[in-house]
């Protein structure tokens, strides 16, 4: 039997605090399975299991890439721009105590952060990046991109000192990875079948499912923020209830306005847009202002993805919509509602204009540099493998010809293309033509 906690980390770590944050760790976890929900509904079924492997692949390789060095490069003592190298491999990372939880979980707890954000670029590219390549660019952009900008925010670095708030991560997590996005769908360019015939979801009772259980997981995602079983963890708890309430009634009145109908899809969208724009608030506004600022999220969120359907950019999953602009939104209007009662510092509305100003200097930083390094992450990348399926296995569906498998099948099996010359039993490839469907498209 161990000998107890208290006896190797000393009297300053928490049983309450410590509790909570293995709890919020596990949620936060939990959230890039129910992205991989989320996403894979949303895309055509010969593409389904390639969707969701983006994100399952994330929880190592994304993980990895934080245990080795991003989390030594965020949080490890440096300068104001990247930290140091005093905890690469995890050095010095053991069970003394930081804050009021062991350094380990702290650690862990940070690191579902980096896998949900790497995750997140993934619904830009999808049915077209090969598998290949993205886990070298995600796992090359945990370390690159996500670790210095958590550092600015959340590490000790120049956007803390300078007072910018985020509780939870506007920007360190959602408009750094739009931006990724944005950039991601920009070097690749649109699928062959955009704006040529409709894209259409294959499984919307997943892309609930998915939203449900991102819900559900933002309460660790939120709450966790405030490291600790307290007051500032109940306040954002509440508010990521009530901010997607909120989002997800005007979203609803927004589209039977606009269209005549109410869409599940629309409405799980609504929710994560909902869950993204109180991120960077949730624990510096009230629980009203948490309702005022869902509402109003939902109207630039909801015209973006509109306005981008009727461009050339195909963000497939509308990640720069939800997220980039959805992060942005909620970033500037922490610093218009945010209150020093409540925690951090008073917004617009309660004397304080600077703090607007603060936001948006955040918010331009992250994006020029998440953008620019993601370009040239992609290109570094691309000169090695080709970041592009070619037509035929876009054709085909990329579950077949990336994974050697299908979502879902018709009980008569895959056709094996055996090789002309030499032994029969060595197989060189896979390819099953999909049915032309609403969900599966013609190739």
């Amino acid at each position: 039997m161990p000998p107890p906690l208290a006896s190797i980390a000393g009297p300053e770590i928490s049983g309450a605090d410590t509790a909570w944050m293995l709890v919020a760790t596990a949620l936060v976890l939990l959230m890039t399975p129910a992205l991989a929900f989320f996403y894979g509904g949303l895309v055509r079924s010969k593409n389904a299991l390639n969707t969701m492997m983006m994100s399952f692949a994330a929880l190592g390789a994304a993980a990895i890439a934080w245990v080795v060095a991003g989390y030594s490069l965020a949080f490890a003592d440096g300068n104001a721009w990247i930290g140091g190298t005093g905890h690469l491999f995890l050095s010095g990372v053991g069970l003394e105590a930081k804050g009021t939880i062991p350094h380990l979980l702290f650690m862990a707890y940070q690191g579902t952060f980096a896998v949900i954000t790497a995750a997140l670029i993934s619904g830009a590219i999808v049915e077209r990046m090969r598998f290949g390549p993205y886990l070298a660019f995600i796992t090359a952009w945990v370390v690159v991109v996500y670790a210095p900008v958590c550092h600015w925010v959340w590490g000790g670095g120049w956007l803390a000192s300078i007072g910018a708030l985020d509780f939870a991560g506007g920007t360190v997590v959602h408009v750094n990875a739009g931006v990724a996005a944005l950039v991601a769908a920009v070097v690749l360019g649109p699928r062959k079948d955009h704006g040529r015939q409709a894209l259409l979801p294959h499984n919307v009772p997943f892309v609930l499912l998915g939203a449900a259980l991102l819900w559900f997981g933002w309460f660790g995602f939120n709450g966790g923020s405030a490291l600790g079983a307290n007051t500032a963890a109940s306040l954002a708890f509440v508010n990521t209830m009530l901010a997607p309430a909120a989002t997800l009634v005007t979203w609803m009145i927004i589209d039977r306005i606009r269209t005549g109908k109410t869409t599940a899809v629309g409405c799980a969208t609504g929710i994560v847009v909902g869950l993204v724009a109180i991120t960077p608030a949730a624990g510096f506004v009230g629980p009203m202002s948490a309702i005022v600022l869902g509402a109003v999220a939902a109207f630039p969120s909801y015209y973006g993805i509109v306005w981008i359907s009727r461009t050339r950019l195909d963000d497939s999953l509308d990640v720069v919509a939800a997220h980039g602009a959805g992060g942005m939104v909620g970033a500037l209007l922490t610093g218009v509602l945010a209150r020093a009662a409540w925690g951090g510092s008073d917004g617009l509305l309660f004397g304080n204009p600077r703090q607007v100003i603060v936001q948006a200097i955040g918010v331009a930083v992250v994006a020029l540099y998440g953008g620019a390094a993601s370009f040239v992450l992609l290109e570094i990348v691309g000169r090695f493998a080709s970041l592009r399926a070619d037509r035929r296995t876009e054709g085909i569906g990329l579950d077949v010809l990336e994974h050697g498998e299908e979502a879902y099948t018709d009980g008569e099996g895959a056709v094996l293309i055996l090789p002309e010359s030499g032994p029969r039993a060595a197989v060189t490839g896979v390819l099953r033509e999909p049915s032309t469907t609403a969900a599966g498209g013609v190739p």
